[in-house]
């Protein structure tokens, strides 16, 4: 694609765009020398102005929304799964590969690297690495947050501000320069929830809804699911999954649970 007033310039050997997916003319997307080799994007996503995809490969999942102003790159791929929430002016970088899993956040003016490099190596500078960045699910970076090439496990999160220069555990939030554990003041980013308090939740959400009560239903086990009907969107609470229908009624309700009341990805049955 060529860029016009129209549409956006993509640079890729293959692309794959998802139905219902807006991305605005002043995007750039393309590999690090000329064409990237992949491209995919996912359905109902929003990448906004000025946003810089600069990857020979690069993936993202269903409902990501990546804000104005940023920047992705990196020479290694870029893999991000389903429901990300990318604040504007942030920077993700590849260049030592980085993988973000399902319904992370990173909040305005992140930078997420994957490398460190500059210093004049001949000249006896230490400082030069590229490794990868592996950050889990629901992970929240809540804003202004460095981070540096390490593993993040599920459901951590870094307060705003936070320099992250080592690992970050499961369920842990962390504070400061450089940023340590303070869950031990605050708690943790999630409590323990039970299936019946997710499934009343959820009965709580879709009467708010305003749109086709009877095309969605909630369950709590795989077992409930008809999948010879697809006129049916069905919500597992259990395993936080939904039977990807591509309805209109699905889409507007995934659209209203998002970004915080709740978090679902396609099942894959």
């Amino acid at each position: 694609m060529t860029n016009t007033k129209e549409t956006a310039t993509i640079l890729a050997d293959e692309i794959i765009i998802g139905e219902g997916t807006i991305i605005e003319p002043t995007v750039v997307i393309r590999g690090i020398n000329g064409n990237a080799k992949r491209i995919v994007i996912g359905d109902n996503c929003y990448i906004g102005h000025n946003v810089q995809i600069i990857c020979d490969d690069f993936e993202i999942g269903d409902y990501s929304k990546i804000q104005h102003d940023c920047n992705i790159h990196g020479y290694k791929p870029c893999k991000i799964g389903h429901n990300l929430w990318m604040g504007q002016f942030s920077i993700i970088d590849s260049i030592g590969g980085c993988t973000i899993g399902d319904n992370c956040g990173v909040g305005a003016h992140s930078q997420l690297w994957s490398h460190i490099k500059y210093g004049d190596t001949l000249e006896g500078c230490r400082f030069l690495m590229e490794k990868p960045l592996n950050v889990g699910n629901d992970v929240w970076f809540v804003g202004h947050c460095i981070v540096s090439p390490v593993n993040v496990q599920d459901k951590a999160m870094a307060m705003v501000g936070s320099v992250i220069t080592k690992d970050m555990e499961y369920n842990t939030i962390y504070a400061g320069s450089p940023a340590k554990s303070i869950s031990d003041k605050v708690g943790y980013q999630f409590n323990n929830v039970s299936i019946d308090e997710k499934y009343d939740k959820m009965l709580e959400y879709l009467k708010e809804w305003n749109g086709d009560k009877d095309s969605i239903k909630i369950i709590k086990d795989v077992s409930e699911i008809d999948l010879a009907d697809e006129k049916v969107t069905y919500f597992n609470v259990s395993e936080r999954t939904y039977t990807k229908r591509k309805s209109a009624a699905e889409i507007s309700f995934m659209k209203f649970l998002l970004p915080a009341k709740g978090k679902f990805t396609p099942s894959k049955n």
